[in-house]
């Protein structure tokens, strides 16, 4: 019943996410910092904006190039088929630049579906292209991958980078330290504005507490902004973590029970359609943490209320 008492709030939702990110994109980007589609952020890392803003990838997905001579290895790929980022990629490489291998921080489209776009734009050359294995039992035959194991390291002129895993947005999440420079690439983990969605609450939460021991001067986002205060941004998250899985226990405490639909429209105040169901997503990683915690019970397809209630 649950379901079909939600269903309007699903529906509009869905419809919502799919309008902006089809037909709407960039309308939402005012209340977002504006960044450039080639920026030098260091003298070894450029950052070249994916332009593919919308309600999840904010202003665009963060791609990087890294390396102090002409040889760069390329953080990310963007969405699929999108010119004017190739463009951009291309102006950001010169006419000497070359990309000697590709590190991919995880499977989601908006990371890897550039891939083939950029081995065209190298004229098909054949090079590595780095990632974590997803541990979901998904089988990836979209690219022949380079698999790597935690703290693997590759080396370009000006940069040694220290593959990190960090799984929770993701099981094949990677962040990536630039040992010279101490700065660590974030991937979806830590986003420049905003907070991320996760697929496992407890593994991401592992993984924030691992950044904040390695002790980054900056964080480079997937999306967003430069993070020039990581250890505050990164509390931050964990705090915010906390704050939600307090505002659920409050929720829950006030009901016999509710669905997962109807815990997010109150602990989401005010929030988009268009985000609502990656806000319906933490809700229920959420919930899972908690019902392993033995705080939460679930009753049923999709109604969930504390045990001391039960």
């Amino acid at each position: 019943m649950n379901y079909i008492r939600n269903g309007p709030d699903y529906i509009f939702s869905a419809a919502a996410y799919y309008y902006a990110k089809n037909f709407n994109r960039g309308s939402n980007m005012a209340n977002l910092t504006a960044l450039k589609d080639i920026e030098q952020l260091s003298s070894s890392v450029c950052r070249i904006l994916g332009q593919n803003p919308g309600p999840f990838t904010l202003q665009g997905t963060n791609t990087y190039l890294v390396g102090s001579g002409n040889s760069k290895i390329l953080i990310d790929t963007g969405e699929p088929n999108i010119t004017e980022y190739t463009e951009k990629l291309a102006e950001a490489l010169g006419s000497n630049g070359k990309i000697e291998a590709i590190i991919i921080t995880h499977w989601h489209i908006d990371h890897i579906g550039g891939i083939p776009n950029v081995i065209k734009l190298i004229g098909g050359a054949e090079i590595p292209v780095y990632k974590f294995k997803r541990s979901d039992n998904v089988a990836e035959t979209d690219y022949n991958y380079t698999y790597v194991k935690h703290d693997h390291e590759i080396k370009v002129e000006g940069a040694t980078l220290q593959l990190i895993y960090s799984p929770g947005h993701t099981t094949d999440h990677m962040a990536i330290l630039h040992k010279e420079e101490n700065i660590l690439f974030s991937g979806d983990c830590i986003l420049g504005e905003g907070s991320a969605v996760f697929e496992d609450l407890h593994s991401y939460m592992d993984s924030l507490n691992k950044f904040l021991e390695i002790k980054p001067n900056k964080i480079y986002p997937a999306h967003g902004p430069v993070v020039d205060n990581p250890l505050n941004k990164i509390e931050e998250y964990i705090k915010h973590r906390m704050q939600r899985e307090n505002d659920i226990l409050s929720v829950l405490s006030k009901t016999s029970g509710m669905s997962s639909m109807d815990i997010t429209n109150a602990v989401y105040k005010d929030i988009p359609f268009a985000v609502k169901l990656g806000a319906l997503g933490n809700v229920k990683h959420h919930l899972t943490k908690l019902i392993k915690d033995e705080r939460v019970i679930k009753n049923g397809s999709d109604n969930y209320l504390l045990k001391s209630n039960n």
